[in-house]
């Protein structure tokens, strides 16, 4: 990003409505893990937005989320300390510690594929400074004005959470079934936040028929 680059939480998330708008999507089926910044897209934006589906990730009170998020957000506080969690996640072995990925994924996710998601993080050190100054700039109550604006959300929502994640609360499902007023639940066990690696086919079939559903025609 550019150096004056807003990279707070909210900014950061509308990124994704921007994205919509550069695209000229629509009815767009708008799916979310880990990371709870397109709640804010979600809640500000949705007029692009046709259906929303929300898997585990940062929501509510839990932000950053659980141990690693926290462990994270309070090394970015300190001169050197994202640094130094960044070595420890050039060891592949200790990237299965409950500080690292350990709690993130019932069964190690494939070398090849963390590899991926952390080259930009270990090879680039204004990709280092990018997440320092978003941790620098976030705070515990981030998420909630995304929570509040998601009471307005008047299309079809489908959380998918995780029965057994030590990250993201379980219950934070009922919760989003609460706040959304046309939502529904579906809970998928055998696995953590990262549904997409623990469970795809399931995930995968879960989305697929609440699009089939959300886009029937009502009856008249």
């Amino acid at each position: 990003m550019r150096p004056d680059a807003d990279l707070s939480p909210r900014s950061i998330g509308l990124l994704v409505a921007e994205l919509l708008d550069a695209l000229d999507l629509h009815d767009v089926t708008l799916v979310g893990n880990d990371s709870g910044l397109f709640l804010f897209a979600a809640a500000e934006r949705p007029e692009r937005i046709g259906r929303l589906v929300i898997t585990p990730c940062e929501a509510f009170e839990n932000f950053p989320p659980g141990l690693p998020g926290k462990n994270l957000w309070y090394a970015a506080k300190l001169p050197g300390g994202v640094w130094v969690l960044v070595g420890i996640l050039r060891l592949r072995p200790l990237r299965r510690l409950p500080m690292a990925f350990g709690w993130m994924s019932r069964r190690p996710v494939p070398r090849e594929v963390l590899d991926g998601w952390l080259a930009p993080l270990l090879g680039k050190r204004a990709v280092r400074r990018d997440l320092v100054k978003y941790l620098r700039a976030a705070k515990r109550k981030d998420l909630l004005p995304a929570m509040e604006g998601l009471r307005g959300f008047p299309r079809p929502a489908l959380a998918v959470w995780a029965e057994q994640d030590k990250i993201m609360p379980p219950e934070h499902a009922r919760r989003f079934a609460e706040l959304l007023p046309n939502a529904r639940v579906v809970m998928v066990a055998d696995s953590y936040t990262l549904i997409p690696e623990d469970q795809p086919t399931e995930l995968a079939a879960h989305i697929r028929d609440f699009v089939n559903a959300a886009s029937e025609p009502t009856p008249a």
